[in-house]
């Protein structure tokens, strides 16, 4: 089994954020959003994984210590890590033919940029699989239509009348790859774009066209991690999750003076708390301190400083130096507010 993860776009809706980090490598709840989406989907297929192919942008963005980063995370799963870079962001199609020499077998292909929980098998008897969740306004996504047998017989783009509840999360299987391939080549050299992109729906509309069985899998919880609000949410999420499932979120290495913890709250290594109020729902990355504050529903990264602050739903990145009153918040990697 392989995973395919386009991850090549730079994330502009989670600015100031994504100037100096990539979106997937955005942590949440102490670990980046690639690294878990990639852990979960894994849990998920309960088999072995042989290869992760990452498909990455610029290299002056993506740089070494990011594929270092994703070659470890593939290690920790006993796969292979491959490394492609689209050069052109000319869509999720394009995105992924830029892995062709990995595209076959059976795969999974994932956009890093949203988390779940899920429990499921695959069904053995699909060509594919597309991952879905149950909204209750699939009239803003797109979603499914299935046949009276419950299989995916249309994709619909924002509906105006109602197709169905199931809304495309950006997970999918395929029982080989190859046959997707085969598609998105056409797709290319028939050079079929929507808004100057090529899409990984055209593929799969010309595998439907060939009577291609495509099933549902079903997903307990989708986490966007698409702009500051919904990032900031999904953390506390996923804290209350990992919490649940009795996971150590809790550095030993912190220093607290004269301050508390309200968990859910992920702590990272050596920060200090100094007459500070932390939680619930609060990830600080490592080396950050936060003094004469009160911080919860928020997501602070590596070596901050925050002061006399009163913050909820606030992001902040690393290095920033936070001094203020204000309660809402997002500043980017470096930024300073005193």
């Amino acid at each position: 089994m392989k995973i395919i993860v386009p991850m090549a776009g730079r994330g502009s809706r989670l600015r100031p954020h994504t100037l100096t980090v990539p979106k997937p490598l955005i942590p949440v709840a102490g670990k980046p959003i690639v690294h878990r989406l990639v852990e979960d989907i894994a849990k998920v297929l309960d088999q072995p994984i042989d290869e992760i192919a990452f498909i990455l942008g610029d290299p002056a963005f993506f740089g070494d210590d990011i594929v270092e980063s994703l070659e470890g995370l593939a290690k920790s799963l006993n796969a292979k890590a491959s490394i492609y870079r689209q050069d052109q962001p000319l869509g999720t199609g394009h995105a992924i033919m830029s892995a062709k020499e990995s595209l076959s077998g059976p795969a999974v292909v994932a956009y890093a940029d949203t988390l779940i929980k899920a429990d499921f098998k695959l069904d053995k008897e699909a060509d594919a699989v597309i991952w879905t969740k149950k909204v209750a306004n699939p009239e803003a996504f797109g979603v499914v239509n299935l046949n009276e047998k419950n299989e995916i017989i249309e994709l619909v783009e924002k509906p105006k009348e109602f197709v169905s509840d199931q809304a495309v999360i950006g997970i999918y299987y395929f029982k080989d790859i190859a046959v997707l391939k085969e598609k998105l080549e056409e797709v290319l050299d028939e050079n079929l774009m929507h808004g100057g992109e090529y899409q990984i729906n055209d593929g799969i509309k010309k595998m439907m066209a060939e009577d291609r069985i495509f099933k549902t899998g079903t997903v307990d919880e989708w986490m966007d991690c698409g702009n500051k609000n919904v990032t900031v949410e999904t953390n506390g999420r996923m804290l209350n999750f990992l919490h649940q499932d009795g996971e150590k979120l809790i550095s030993d290495s912190v220093k607290i003076t004269n301050s508390e913890i309200t968990e859910p709250c992920y702590i990272g290594e050596n920060v200090e708390l100094v007459n500070a109020k932390i939680g619930p729902n609060v990830s600080v990355g490592d080396g950050t301190k936060i003094t004469d504050a009160e911080v919860k529903n928020s997501l602070i990264q590596t070596f901050a400083e925050v002061r006399n602050a009163k913050l909820d739903n606030a992001m902040i990145g690393n290095f920033a130096k936070f001094d203020g009153n204000f309660t809402q918040i997002s500043i980017g990697d470096y930024s300073t507010l005193e």
